[in-house]
């Protein structure tokens, strides 16, 4: 009798899963394993959010397995060691798993693929499954990745993505030891933040059909509209692997709107990153393009960014959504981060730290590449840009309506007064229970320039 391991990783799915279905394909029986990596809680990457989301998710995957007839088997303790136990213990020729982009996943898989060798099994290693288009698919001529976005995208649309694949029907798992499904607690200790979204492929698929049902096709117009909330909210999801980037691709494609178009291209941001992490794993934490900042060690200000308290309340209100849900839109993200590195002239570093630490899609290509695209130290072509949150704030929450959301001392003032808060003397703020400014904007812009130009 032929068995494979199906190892998931970043891709706790049934429908469309190219994992699966070649472990499937090849072999009578299929071991749907899952290793509780003890080598990544040693990174600090996981956080009580993402542990929360994890644990829903391994729990519906477990049960999706079920209803076909199998089971997911869990495993503790390091991943290589753990997988190559598993396929000894039950005679598997083949160990399947997702290509991954960063230092790690490279690191795991080579490991795995020398191990399995030595003891005669092979490592299949899938592309397309943690995104649409492979990293290292599309290359300009003489390089070996894109390191700007348009030109990617121009290639990237014209790709034959591969199809959707089916889930399957059912799923034969041959007796092996499993230990329990983890609970979030034993992943990471801590409380989550209250407003955390439920993991798993399930609650993926119906965010899914709610999204395209109707707000995609408005996507284009109203995706920057903090108050609006209209983005698809499904980042978690495509990070956990619980929702497929090629099936949302190819079911956003179908509608063929403006908005459907708008919402395509952050999935090719998406892969962008990606294959930039993949070719420059460095990028994770070294700057991509050096500009030699100096930056500052400002710990005050700093700590007063991560509560939401810097007296910009669109800054300050989008740092708290963050702190209770464990997201926020991209729009937010990008002031936040601008206030950060550009005005306040804090190291990225320390910002992409920040998000890791409470963000449920956390994802190291994405996060760590958007700041430094933010910071001018990664693939923007205007690297002194600077987003000023007031003008942000008028254009993006004109009436004030998400500041008043996550700010309910402003919520009594007027739509008018809201955004102009860090503009008022002392006398006129003396009514607030709020923070004067922590920094002049007009001084900031100078300091910025100043630390940026040769030295």
């Amino acid at each position: 009798m032929r068995v494979s391991v199906a190892l998931f990783t970043a891709d706790l799915r049934t429908h469309d899963n190219p994992v699966l279905v070649a472990a499937l394909r090849d072999a009578e029986r299929v071991v749907p394993l899952f290793v509780v990596d003890t080598g990544v809680r040693g990174t600090g990457f996981v956080v009580p959010n993402r542990a929360a989301f994890l644990a829903d998710s391994l729990a519906d995957l477990d049960g999706a397995l079920r209803a076909r007839g199998g089971r997911l088997v869990v495993r503790v303790g390091d991943v290589v060691e753990e997988t190559c136990r598993v396929a000894a213990e039950t005679g598997a020729g083949e160990v399947h798993i997702a290509a991954g982009v960063s230092r790690y996943a490279a690191r795991r898989e080579d490991r795995l693929r020398a191990e399995l060798a030595g003891d005669r099994r092979a490592l299949r290693v899938h592309e397309a499954s943690v995104t649409a288009v492979p990293p290292g698919a599309l290359t300009p001529a003489g390089k070996d990745h894109f390191a700007v976005f348009t030109p990617y995208f121009r290639r990237w649309e014209s790709f034959a993505v591969r199809g959707v694949l089916p889930a399957p029907d059912a799923v034969f798992v041959p007796d092996v030891r499993s230990a329990g499904l983890p609970r979030a607690g034993s992943l990471a200790p801590g409380p989550a933040s209250p407003g955390l979204p439920a993991g798993g492929e399930s609650e993926a698929r119906r965010r899914l059909r709610s999204w395209l049902a109707g707000p995609l096709s408005a996507y284009d117009d109203r995706h920057d509209d903090l108050a609006a909330d209209a983005t698809s909210r499904l980042s978690a999801h495509l990070h956990f692997g619980c929702l497929s980037p090629t099936e949302l691709l190819h079911r956003a494609r179908a509608q063929d709107n403006p908005g459907a178009h708008a919402f395509v291209r952050q999935l090719a941001w998406r892969d962008f990153h990606h294959q930039v992490l993949a070719a420059r794993p460095d990028a994770a934490d070294h700057d991509y393009r050096p500009r030699h900042d100096r930056w500052r060690h400002a710990p005050e200000e700093t700590e007063a960014w991560r509560e939401g308290r810097t007296g910009y309340p669109l800054v300050d209100a989008a740092l708290r959504q963050l702190r209770h849900e464990g997201w926020m839109p991209g729009r937010a993200r990008l002031l936040v981060a601008s206030f950060l590195v550009k005005t306040l002239y804090v190291d990225w570093r320390v910002g992409a730290r920040h998000f890791l630490d409470l963000l449920v899609d956390g994802d190291i290509a994405n996060n760590q590449l958007n700041w430094q695209w933010v910071a001018g130290t990664g693939t923007d072509t205007r690297p002194n840009r600077v987003l000023n949150p007031l003008v942000q704030a008028r254009r993006f929450d004109p009436r004030g309506e998400y500041v008043r959301r996550w700010l309910p001392e402003l919520s009594g003032l007027d739509a008018r007064t809201i955004h102009r808060v860090p503009l008022l003397d002392a006398a006129d703020r003396a009514g607030l229970d709020y923070p004067a400014p922590v920094v002049d904007l007009a001084a900031a812009a100078a300091r910025f320039r100043e630390g940026r130009s040769p030295g």
